[in-house]
């Protein structure tokens, strides 16, 4: 049976601030471009959007980083880029969000990831997405660009209290990059956190490995469509990969934890009713739980914090960032339900 944590157990979100979070994983330039439907395309069953206006966002391992500094804490990004207008407008986004981009490295022959959601906006209605294209490079790194990401984590981890591993497979965290990672982290005693949405059998000997129940499931090749399968698949999860604490998102039903000082448990999820846009919601809770792990705390807190914050952000279209205050209210609206 899932089972809230009671709101008086939870820290105010001020002791997530104060923190250096190192996030190492693939950048992408979000770009939404919005028209207002008009009329059916004579060509195809689909509508004909006039353009109304475009919008750029910080998305994919950039995400979580922002995060971090909404919750006053400081972030630094290990990523690839291009050497084109995407990776250049990606690096202003950095900047203006107060992230730090020393770590963000421009290769030649790689396009900056782009993914361009088309949206039809009809006010009062919530903007729905009607296509999205995709421009990416999937290459795993070559050695020399692993040497160049290699030295910017002999730069910045010595310095952190955590590291993020934002996998969306798009080729930067390769084995030998991983190995490295792992190397750094325990010789400079840094938390070592990971969302990863494959390559689970890289990131062994995690602080905090989260997937959501889809990832695990294909990670284990074994359905988990129930409490019970849920409870066998996150334990063998958590022994297969030596972590110390696995967390295992469901969506609508909650999460499931289990770790070395935390038996097997769920939590509800936050306030079901309200979701609008899935987009970026295990970003925040990665950068939230980690935040938390790395102010002293146990995985069921770090989790039923990182929960209330997913929470809020999928009710907005697109990544978004939960603030302390946002958060601290949702907290206190737990007080008194």
């Amino acid at each position: 049976m899932a089972d809230a944590l009671p709101s008086y157990d939870l820290p105010h979100p001020s002791v997530l601030a104060g923190r250096r979070i190192v996030v190492v994983g693939d950048i992408t330039l979000d770009e939404y471009l919005y028209g207002k439907a008009t009329r059916l395309s004579r060509e195809a069953p689909i509508p004909v959007l006039e353009f109304l206006r475009r919008e750029t966002i910080l998305g994919g391992a950039a995400n979580p980083a922002r995060n971090v500094v909404a919750l006053g804490s400081q972030a630094s990004l290990i990523a690839i880029v291009g050497d084109d207008e995407e990776g250049a407008h990606l690096r202003t986004l950095l900047h203006t969000a107060g992230i730090d981009d020393s770590g963000v490295i421009t290769v030649a022959d790689r396009v900056t990831t782009r993914k361009t959601r088309i949206l039809a906006d009809a006010a009062p209605r919530l903007p729905q997405q009607v296509a999205r294209l995709d421009r990416l490079d999937r290459r795993p790194l070559t050695p020399a660009e692993e040497d160049r990401v290699i030295a910017a984590l002999d730069q910045q981890l010595p310095a952190a209290d955590a590291v993020i591993c934002s996998d969306y497979q798009q080729g930067l965290l390769t084995p030998r990059v991983v190995t490295a990672i792992r190397d750094h982290c325990r010789q400079h005693g840094v938390i070592f956190a990971v969302d990863a949405q494959g390559n689970s059998h890289y990131y062994r000997h995690a602080d905090l490995f989260r997937c959501n129940d889809a990832e695990a499931a294909a990670a284990l090749g074994m359905p988990m469509l129930d409490d019970t399968a849920m409870a066998n698949g996150i334990a063998r999860l958590y022994h297969e990969l030596a972590a110390r604490l696995v967390i295992v998102t469901r969506g609508p039903a909650g999460l499931a934890l289990i770790g070395d000082d935390e038996p097997y448990q769920q939590l509800p999820a936050h306030r079901v009713s309200e979701v609008f846009d899935t987009t970026g919601a295990g970003d925040t809770f990665i950068a939230v739980a980690t935040l938390a792990l790395a102010a002293g705390y146990r995985g069921r807190t770090a989790a039923a914090l990182a929960n209330i914050a997913a929470a809020l952000v999928v009710r907005r279209l697109g990544n978004a960032v939960v603030t302390p205050d946002e958060l601290a209210a949702a907290i206190a609206t737990i007080e008194t339900t």
